[in-house]
């Protein structure tokens, strides 16, 4: 048993249906950890190993990376698996699977490292000047 994060790529792209829907706004719509479910396209006519990831509405999100693609369809094939979205995180999508039975985990998330004196300038923040000398007499 094993567990991977995967990487989905062409969430910008529209799909190919009559409808033209939005990949992002379906992955806006997905929760973490919720099951998801991949298709092989052997005849897709730009690569004969590319594995589509598709909502649990059933709507395409996008594809796994063309350098992934070929090693998890031929496991695909080869044992059992489940797999959840696991992200959306600025312009990429993050879904995880687990081979050999049980259902995947979500690693846990990143802790933002505690703010820096030296941290990027933020218009929204409160900046209270430093105390300094009393002033007057």
């Amino acid at each position: 048993m094993d567990e991977l994060t995967l990487n989905v790529v062409g969430i910008d792209f529209p799909n190919a249906d009559k409808s033209r829907s939005n990949r992002r706004m379906e992955l806006l719509l997905c929760k973490p950890g919720e099951p998801i479910a991949l298709r092989r396209e052997p005849k897709n006519p730009h690569d004969a190993n590319a594995v589509a990831v598709f909502s649990p509405r059933g709507v395409q999100m996008g594809y796994l990376s063309a350098e992934r693609a070929p090693f998890i369809g031929r496991r695909m094939e080869q044992e059992p698996y489940e797999i959840i979205f696991q992200a959306l995180t600025g312009n990429m999508a993050y879904v995880r699977i687990r081979f050999g039975g049980g259902s995947p985990t979500l690693p846990e998330p990143a802790k933002s490292p505690p703010p820096s004196r030296h941290a990027p300038y933020d218009p929204d923040a409160f900046y209270p000047d430093p105390d300094g000398p009393e002033w007057g007499a």
